[in-house]
């Protein structure tokens, strides 16, 4: 019996969603990349709409592809943007920890009048669970600053300097800060996490994308479909 590719399914209903002329966000992952694919065969929109991303990899994809890419400086507002998470609940609030890179991530869902995950069903949850730390990116010169704030804040939490597996020390991030993942054995009410971490000087965003998705469209064994967020 021939296998669905869910996610490619999931890529060709975000699909409906661009139309010409649109300035739109992409984020990473293999869905990201069908999408990609998709909008590439379509000529109209190859021709006419403008990407930018946070991400290195679809950065490459979209600029082999021939798509016109802008830097997320230059913009201001989007009008949609599709991006992936780690996990997320049904109010729609996000986890986005793995890249590192949920920062600029996050300055393009803000600028998008439309905001879209795009998930895997097995992510999708009655409430983030604390199995995806909350990471904070934070300036070097912070670092034992935040350590010990994060500690006081968070006594029963377990804050990790990212390491890199490929080189001999920490990740670095592409504005030269660093990442701490921040593992707890429960979550916080999810609403106080933003304003309690970003209140510590030092410390510049959270991967916790808290209300700001419009919808989901989520890819698993019963097909493609949207989600809105319960609030």
């Amino acid at each position: 019996m021939e296998t669905i590719d869910y996610k490619l399914e999931a890529a060709k209903k975000a699909m409906t969603y661009v139309r010409e002329g649109y300035t739109i966000g992409l984020g990473a992952g293999s869905t990201i990349a069908h999408l990609v694919k998709e909008l590439a065969a379509v000529p109209a929109l190859l021709k006419s709409i403008s990407v930018a991303t946070a991400s290195f990899n679809t950065r490459l994809l979209l600029q082999e592809h021939g798509f016109t890419v802008r830097d997320v400086a230059s913009l201001a507002q989007l009008d949609i943007h599709f991006d992936g998470c780690d996990q997320f609940d049904r109010s729609l609030n996000a986890l986005k920890s793995g890249g590192g890179v949920h920062t600029p991530e996050k300055l393009l869902a803000a600028m998008a009048q439309r905001f879209i995950l795009i998930g895997d069903g097995a992510k999708y949850v009655e409430k983030l669970l604390p199995t995806v730390p909350v990471v904070i990116e934070l300036i070097p010169d912070a670092l034992s600053f935040v350590q010990q704030a994060l500690l006081r804040l968070y006594p029963d939490a377990r804050p990790q300097l990212r390491l890199s597996n490929k080189k001999d020390g920490a990740v670095i991030t592409e504005r030269g800060n660093l990442l701490i993942d921040i593992w707890f054995t429960a979550f916080p009410p999810v609403a106080e996490i933003n304003p309690q971490l970003k209140a510590i000087p030092g410390i510049l965003e959270t991967s916790l994308f808290y209300h700001m998705a419009h919808e989901a469209i989520i890819a698993g064994k019963n097909g493609v479909t949207i989600v809105f967020p319960e609030r």
